[in-house]
């Protein structure tokens, strides 16, 4: 798969101040989660990744096209959710869609035609002529989403896109997140820190901390790298099934009079504590099969 993002030793600095520190890595999924807490550097990296900051060494590039050089070619292919409100009160949807249509290289005709269209797409169809101003948060939003997907970009930045939502707004935001993703017509730059949203909609995520990568990982693929964690609850076992448990290669340990938790070392299948099981006569009744998740992996990252 061809990159989307090369980070190539950038920084950024204000004043003294170093806000990205020496950033190098290259990107490539389908929807990509940046992660860090606050002041890690994930809004710096974005602005500087839309134009909006010059690095102040090293660079990057976005489909192959160097931020430094080619910066107006590569804001055609982009669009971007802003996590701040910037709209104009008392213009309707649909006119400021079309505006945002416009300045992204649409003609006006187009623009309008696009944008009717995409207000239907995201939701917002029967509130088009509303003045913006009369929005709800969660209609907000889903205008910002609008106006960043009018031009139909290649690369859509979305900054905290279901921050402040309620939970079925935040349920419709994320599912045209997926959409997006799924239609392979564009890849996704998800900034957040609610680490569900992001392990809901990407395949891959960059983590930041203190302006530096903590961690670059694809998910399914750390997922599938780390030991397998099993919590289990059983009827009938004694001491000598957990010390087999440890013999067979598993870590364990007890969390009361039935109940274990277990680390499974390579080479080692559910079936095999299943044999075991009957050959000592213990009854599994419920057995949990875990994996890393994104909080773990997230939570490593910050050691």
């Amino acid at each position: 798969m061809d990159p989307i993002i090369e980070l190539d030793q950038l920084r950024i600095e204000f004043g003294k101040r170093r806000i990205l520190q020496d950033l190098q890595g290259v990107l490539k999924g389908r929807c990509i989660g940046l992660l860090g807490p606050n002041g890690a550097g994930k809004t710096t990296l974005i602005h500087t990744l839309l134009g909006f900051h010059p690095p102040s060494s090293g660079t990057a590039r976005i489909f192959g096209k160097d931020i430094r050089t080619e910066g107006k070619s590569i804001k055609a292919a982009i669009g971007y959710m802003p996590e701040r409100d910037a709209f104009i009160a008392n213009q309707t949807a649909v006119h400021f869609v079309r505006l945002m249509g416009e300045l992204s290289g649409l003609p006006s005709e187009a623009a309008l035609e696009r944008a009717h269209e995409t207000l239907f797409y995201v939701g917002l169809g029967e509130a088009r002529y509303r003045k913006l101003g009369t929005y709800s948060l969660g209609m907000k939003q889903l205008a910002k989403l609008a106006q960043a997907i009018v031009h139909g970009p290649r690369l859509i930045f979305l900054d905290e896109p279901t921050n402040g939502l309620d939970p079925p707004a935040r349920k419709r935001m994320l599912e045209l997140i997926r959409e997006i993703r799924d239609s392979g017509c564009a890849h996704l730059i998800f900034s957040s820190h609610l680490l569900r949203d992001v392990e809901e909609c990407c395949d891959e995520v960059l983590i930041l901390k203190d302006g530096r990568i903590a961690a670059n990982v694809h998910l399914e693929e750390e997922r599938k790298a780390n030991r397998k964690f099993i919590e289990m609850e059983t009827r009938g076992a004694t001491p000598d099934f957990a010390e087999s448990l440890s013999a067979l290669g598993c870590e364990y340990a007890v969390s009361g009079s039935q109940r274990l938790k277990l680390i499974i070392q390579e080479g080692i299948e559910v079936r095999d504590l299943y044999k075991l099981a009957a050959e000592r006569n213990v009854q599994i009744r419920r057995l949990n099969f875990k994996r890393d998740s994104l909080e773990d992996i997230f939570l490593k990252a910050m050691e």
